[in-house]
């Protein structure tokens, strides 16, 4: 008897089972397969990877591999304190920033001071909503003053942003990032998102300085020290702006590619609640709102430490004349995930600190969103975090926690908004992350028959380039689909 199939009836058969769904162990072991070849591969020699991958509806682990083991997150540790954020503070949370002033107003001159209270608003001045660019902001104040029938102040303008404290950067943040502007420290009074421009003309030759063509938004840095060189045609912007908040002095290092057209960089405001209240009363002078004194635009703005919100710092009455509303919290974590906006990080890490304790600290805020996930059964010692955005290469998170949160998600209203916040990398919406030797992404996606899957996946102390890195994940991840 022949017992073999003919030919025509075998080849049916594959076709149908390539037709039947996958099976979560079938991808598991496909995933086995793919990770094996990953850590086996040259630029994985001292290298650790975490990877956990979970069935959406069950929660039931499909793979894991290191997956409670603590890795540099990069941003993907964005993650925490954005759900954490939604939950806490709800999707309508709106920062308020207050226009006021203390003494009396007679003949159109204001016998007093103007107070300008900060909320730590991360989008006031931002460019990324028509309601919080700079000209309308800062016509919105305007109008205030002039519907208040104010003419002329004898005081000054007080930017009152101290419920924020100094201490505007997180601990473990690097010399190389925070003069940049993803190295935006977060304060009481944001303006612009704490940035600025540097247009940069290179040289005529590979290793020519590079000359500062124009210096946009940064008045309070007394000297710039252009340590800049010109590199190679095309390779890229390695230019760093080495410039701490409050610091009058400023060095700019590395190198930018030979090309003939200017090359712009931005960095850190190192005091933007000053340079907010500079341009506010560059605004009034505009519309005829002058000093009494001298008029003429003094310029002077002062940094209160003590707040209180119907007081000024000399404990005078103030009375409330305007207001600027941030957009809802759901909008704003639209951006922060979509373009990895380390300030919005960490307002919203001091914001939720405020609103839980009273007090806006980093540290405070980290230790009520590690709390806040010990509450829905994520081990602290899972989340060694500093920052609310993930830039400090001190952060350790495991990808047992990231799917974790991914999951609670999930089980939100806000859900909806949240995962069309996630970007679209490879065809799924995930997270990236990139810093230092680390590369991360955390997210969703439904497999071509239909099943999804929840993953968080991290690679430290990979050797060679970040796009080598990410195409070998790509292969990996590529197995959900």
């Amino acid at each position: 008897m022949n017992h073999k199939l003919p030919i025509a009836l075998f080849c049916s058969l594959l076709m149908l089972q390539a037709a039947l769904p996958q099976t979560s162990s079938t991808v598991g072991a496909r995933l086995t397969a793919a990770v094996q070849k990953l850590e086996a591969d040259s630029s994985m020699r001292h290298a650790i990877l975490g990877f956990y991958v979970a069935d959406a509806a069950t929660g039931v682990v499909v793979f894991e591999r290191n997956a409670q083991v603590g890795l540099a997150p990069a941003s993907c540790q964005k993650l925490f304190t954005s759900a954490a954020a939604l939950d806490i503070l709800q999707p309508d949370y709106r920062y308020i920033t207050r226009l006021g002033y203390d003494g009396k107003i007679e003949g159109g001159v204001l016998h007093g001071n103007f107070h300008l209270i900060g909320s730590g608003d991360p989008t006031l001045g931002s460019w990324r909503y028509d309601s919080t660019k700079e000209g309308v902001v800062l016509g919105r104040f305007a109008l205030a003053v002039r519907n208040a029938g104010i003419q002329k102040y004898t005081g000054n303008l007080l930017v009152d942003d101290g419920r924020w404290g100094t201490d505007v950067l997180p601990r473990g943040w690097i010399w190389e990032d925070i003069g940049n502007y993803y190295g935006a420290g977060a304060w009481g009074l944001n303006w612009h998102e704490n940035q600025y421009d540097i247009r940069l003309r290179p040289g005529a030759a590979v290793g020519d300085p590079v000359a500062i063509d124009d210096i946009g938004g940064e008045e309070d840095v007394q000297e710039w020290i252009n340590e800049l060189k010109t590199g190679a045609a095309g390779s890229g912007d390695n230019a760093f702006i080495f410039l701490p908040p409050y610091s009058p002095v400023a060095f700019l290092r590395g190198t930018v590619p030979l090309q003939k057209e200017e090359m712009v960089i931005s960095g850190s405001l190192t005091k933007p609640n000053r340079h907010a209240g500079i341009l506010l009363q560059k605004e009034w002078k505009k519309e005829g709102i002058v000093p009494a004194n001298t008029g003429t635009f003094n310029g002077q703005v002062n940094t209160t430490v003590e707040y209180a919100m119907m007081k000024d710092t000399m404990g005078l009455p103030v009375a409330f004349i305007g207001e600027s509303v941030s957009p809802r919290l759901d909008s704003i974590n639209y951006w922060f995930l979509k373009r990895s906006i380390n300030l919005y990080g960490e307002a919203l890490i001091k914001t939720i600190a405020l609103e839980k304790t009273g007090i806006a600290s980093t540290e405070k805020g980290v230790a009520v969103v590690r709390d806040f996930w010990r509450q829905r059964g994520i081990d602290p010692s899972a989340i060694h975090i500093i920052d609310g955005s993930g830039l400090s290469p001190q952060n350790r998170v495991t990808t047992n926690a990231l799917v974790k949160v991914l999951l609670y998600a999930r089980t939100r209203p806000w859900y909806a908004g949240f995962y069309q916040a996630l970007p679209l990398f490879n065809g799924m919406h995930m997270k990236s992350g990139s810093v230092g030797g680390a590369r991360s992404f955390s997210g969703y996606h439904v497999s071509a028959d239909g099943k999804e899957y929840v993953f968080s996946i991290i690679v430290n102390n990979y050797d060679g380039s970040p796009a080598e890195a990410v195409k070998k994940l790509y292969e990996v991840l590529n197995i959900m689909k």
